[in-house]
């Protein structure tokens, strides 16, 4: 059995429901539901949520770990929530927020308009920082790449969209 799929998952305050192949989590941040293989089986015993593979094959192997992992991020999402935080390193480069859109000044001919997605909040606490907030670990991850990729980090200065936590290694200008 997957080493992950061993450790059972704690729930705390969070409520699980098993509807055949779905799972729905409920907790005070909000419900997520996650399609589960059939060649998994879960098992709920006071609070406890046990994944262990249907059969012996390694794709049942393989798919408890990951199972357990989705479930455990989903847990996880709906008690305390992910968090992902970006700046912007540029001269004039800033962000604001208006309603359900996100607005960046890049340093391109025209400003970049991002529709926030249902499920994620996103907040400026400065011109120069974002920070995008939500329940769902995958959904958060992929609206911070996506706001970066308008504007990656370059090599030589640092400017661009950067999460808080990357380290930009630039390299050596070139020398006469």
């Amino acid at each position: 059995m997957s080493r992950v799929a061993k450790n059972p998952i704690h729930l705390g305050p969070a409520e699980i429901s098993i509807d055949g192949q779905m799972l729905s989590v409920t907790g005070k941040k909000g419900v997520l539901n996650l399609k589960f293989d059939p060649r998994v089986k879960l098992e709920l015993a006071d609070k406890v949520l046990q994944v262990m593979p249907a059969d012996e094959s390694r794709e049942a192997d393989a798919l408890a770990g990951t199972t357990r992992a989705n479930v455990a991020n989903a847990v996880t999402g709906v008690v305390e929530g992910f968090k992902k935080t970006l700046q912007l390193i540029g001269v004039g480069y800033r962000a604001l927020v208006q309603g359900k859109k996100l607005n960046l000044t890049l340093g391109f001919s025209h400003p970049v308009v991002y529709d926030i997605p249902e499920g994620i909040t996103i907040t400026a606490p400065s011109a120069t920082e974002i920070v995008v907030e939500g329940s769902d670990k995958r959904l958060v991850g992929q609206v911070a790449a996506e706001i970066r990729r308008y504007r990656p980090p370059e090599p030589y200065k640092g400017k661009g969209v950067r999460y808080s936590d990357e380290v930009i290694k630039l390299k050596e200008t070139k020398k006469k």
